[in-house]
């Protein structure tokens, strides 16, 4: 079932993902070499109940934390950690959620642990534009197939590539709500957008390959290869004419 929003709870939508939007604007000043995972944690889980919100991803499915801290070859949903510290020249994909009155608000940001190669810095950037290259054609009666192609075809022109296994997916009530939103797709195929559709785009970018392997916590995403993997990604509201960034 797809459930559309209506313009009040579309606003209520835009409450939590600013919340959202905040956290990830303290995760990047406060990422540098030396800080554990699990202060990121700390410190974001206090500013979304600050802000009247409930971290999303606590306790979802047995989820241990509030936030998902991803390192280098980490795609996503790493396990934030006192035993785990940031060191100088990585990456890191920090992924935030927050339910506040009822509705729930998802992004994900790449930021660079100090001074980082420039083949990291353009998997970051890379990834980041995927997104926008999507949100340019996103309006009511675009096809998923548009969206995940735009991302993918941007992402391979620089010989990366994009992660399959998972995908973006709608939100509002629930984090997880239909439909799945693939990150590729085949032009003029797929389920047609309509106006009120409220989904998560979240491009996950490999510099290698596209396979990916689950650690034993049963969480952790890691690239098959070992390369670096980058993850962006952003709330956003269909309209008839475009798209509503709500985490932006």
């Amino acid at each position: 079932m797809i459930y559309l929003k209506n313009d009040e709870q579309i606003g209520l939508m835009r409450k939590a993902n600013q919340i959202v939007k905040n956290a990830l604007e303290l995760a990047e000043e406060l990422v540098k070499p030396g800080i554990t995972t699990e202060f990121l944690n700390e410190r974001l889980h206090a500013l979304i109940v600050k802000e009247g919100a409930y971290p999303s991803f606590l306790n979802y499915e047995g989820y241990p934390k509030s936030i998902c801290t991803s390192i280098d070859e980490e795609v996503v949903h790493g396990i934030p950690s006192a035993k785990r510290f940031l060191e100088e020249g990585s990456i890191i994909s920090v992924d935030v959620g927050a339910v506040k009155d009822g509705f729930h608000g998802d992004a994900a940001r790449t930021f660079a642990v100090g001074k980082i190669s420039a083949e990291k810095q353009n998997l970051i950037d890379v990834t980041r534009q995927s997104f926008f290259e999507a949100a340019k054609i996103i309006k009511e009666g675009v096809r998923l197939g548009d969206v995940g192609h735009a991302i993918d075809s941007y992402v391979r022109s620089f010989g990366y590539s994009t992660v399959k296994v998972m995908v973006g997916h709608g939100i509002g009530k629930e984090m997880h709500e239909m439909p799945d939103v693939p990150n590729y797709g085949v032009p003029g195929k797929g389920l047609r957008l309509l106006a009120g559709m409220t989904i998560a785009i979240e491009p996950m970018v490999n510099m290698g390959v596209y396979q990916v392997k689950f650690l034993p916590d049963g969480w952790t995403c890691v690239t098959a290869d070992g390369k670096p993997s980058a993850h962006y990604e952003n709330t956003l509201a269909v309209t008839k004419d475009g798209c509503d960034i709500l985490s932006l």
